[in-house]
């Protein structure tokens, strides 16, 4: 029980460290390239996973265990922090929050084909529910002007989903800090390229705001969120500890609304609301049958 527990704090934390990335994201790509950006919160916390891991002298993967690592790099690492920033040029981080409903259940959805189950007809009714329901918001909203915000959201969501499933079910053999630590450091290399290459031509013309953005996403989304999140799924479970993820669109939304003072609207929070339920329905009927093959 004190384990559960445990995971269940850790998650929360984890959680709620990541409700933060999307307005920090918000605010750093005001001054900087989506692509630096990228690249250096991804260099920063690369170097100092590498040096948790060698003071700490923590065993080499295996082969395999590298093969899922980069599988978590492409989804976490590079693709949804490069996919967010890209989409935050266009879409507020209030309009992306009703996308991060969205997310449990496509963790769900790639831990499901990753374990190769087969849910009952009822996980995709939810599944097609959520889905419209979002593009249904988004194109009310007008797709014409922020299609392009709307698209690479959808796909973050989906990278980001991948690389929590993988990395998920890693943590139970490698460890819940270790997953993303190694991964940042296969990262670490062509992070760094990315980073310098795509150098602020001008470093005077970025704000201390934006700074302070890319400071949270590399210390606190990048890394010790992480951290806290995947040790939570070690401990109280992966598909129990993954329910935290319906809270961080609420966290999300507050953060907008009070520090970028983003309006939030009715329709933004009643989406939120209704896609949540349908993550809530969906993974109801994943977990049974995820639970028979264990």
């Amino acid at each position: 029980m004190g384990k559960t527990s445990s995971g269940w704090g850790n998650g929360f934390i984890g959680m709620l460290i990541f409700s933060g990335s999307m307005p920090a994201t918000r605010v750093a790509v005001m001054d900087l390239d989506p692509l630096f950006l990228t690249g250096a919160r991804a260099g920063i916390a690369g170097l100092l996973a590498l040096c948790a891991l060698l003071l700490l002298r923590q065993q080499f993967p295996t082969p395999s265990q590298w093969r899922s690592l980069a599988v978590v790099a492409v989804g976490v690492v590079l693709g949804f922090p490069l996919l967010t920033a890209l989409a935050l040029q266009q879409v507020t981080s209030a309009h992306s929050m009703v996308f991060l409903g969205m997310l449990p259940l496509s963790t769900a959805i790639f831990g499901v084909l990753r374990d190769g189950e087969r849910p009952r007809p009822s996980f995709w009714f939810f599944s097609l529910l959520g889905s419209a329901l979002v593009m249904g918001f988004a194109a009310a909203q007008g797709l014409s002007a922020s299609w392009r915000g709307d698209l690479l959201m959808l796909l973050a969501i989906a990278v980001c989903g991948m690389g929590y499933a993988e990395g998920a079910k890693l943590s139970r053999a490698l460890g819940g800090w270790q997953v993303i630590s190694w991964a940042l450091v296969l990262s670490l290399p062509a992070m760094l390229v990315l980073a310098v290459v795509q150098w602020p031509a001008n470093l005077a013309a970025v704000g201390a705001p934006a700074w302070l953005g890319l400071a949270y996403v590399s210390l606190f989304s990048m890394l010790i969120g992480f951290m806290f999140w995947y040790r939570g799924l070690a401990q109280g479970g992966i598909a129990a500890v993954g329910q935290l993820q319906l809270l961080q669109p609420f966290f999300g939304l507050a953060l907008a609304a009070s520090l970028l003072h983003e309006a939030v609207s009715p329709g933004m929070v009643g989406v939120t609301l209704a896609v949540i339920l349908c993550v809530i329905g969906a993974k109801k009927f994943a977990q049974p049958a995820l639970a028979t093959a264990r």
